[in-house]
């Protein structure tokens, strides 16, 4: 007499090896991609920002207002065209991109404070307080640098202190010393700076 079997229930379909591998590999790398610091910051980049910064200061010198005004402005979208090209270069040889993890942060933090210098530009040109905008500029400038280089390497932060500095000495100090402390701030900052970032992390 066959007595009945208890049939098996079909085992559980596992995932792959290889499945399983890919999974973990991927949560390894967005883990070390948040604890990563954004190092695409541009050395030899910050440094032609500089110098033209540099020839900006020359140009403006002496100008009437609106002529000064144009001159920093387009000396300012030259100079953040470099600055965003050579960073997005040097992420993409070290096998990264500005829109990783730790590069968005970067640019969330630096971009609001320049915007908010656009704004406060048109405001007080329409206002006619020329001699108030290398203040506003530098500080709002080093605000932006502040804020993005704490997710970069250490030296970004502290650059983007000694730009606010200058820039609350622009700000209530004689207006005579705003060109000067302009030239001292997007020029020399950016030049001495960008030799350190290009020395120490690359250019």
């Amino acid at each position: 007499m066959a007595f009945p079997q208890r049939l098996r229930p079909p085992p559980r379909e596992t995932p792959a090896l290889h499945t399983r591998a890919m999974d973990n590999l991927s949560f390894i790398r967005h883990t070390m991609e948040r604890a990563t610091a954004f190092t695409a910051v541009p050395g030899w980049g910050g440094v032609t920002m500089g110098v033209i910064a540099l020839a900006a200061a020359a140009l403006a010198w002496g100008q009437s207002p609106s002529r000064w005004l144009i001159t920093w402005l387009g000396a300012a979208v030259l100079a953040l065209g470099v600055g965003g090209w050579a960073m997005a270069r040097k992420a993409r040889l070290a096998g990264t991109t500005v829109f990783s993890y730790s590069g968005r942060r970067f640019v969330l933090s630096y971009v609001p404070p320049i915007a908010v210098g656009a704004l406060l530009t048109a405001a007080l040109v329409r206002g006619g307080a020329f001699a108030t905008l290398p203040g506003t500029w530098l500080l709002l400038y080093g605000t932006g640098v502040v804020t993005g280089g704490a997710f970069s390497v250490r030296v970004v932060p502290l650059m983007g202190l000694c730009f606010m500095a200058l820039g609350a000495v622009a700000l209530f100090g004689p207006v005579a010393w705003g060109d000067p402390l302009m030239a001292a701030g997007f020029g020399g900052l950016h030049i001495l700076f960008g030799l350190i970032i290009a020395r120490r992390y690359g250019g």
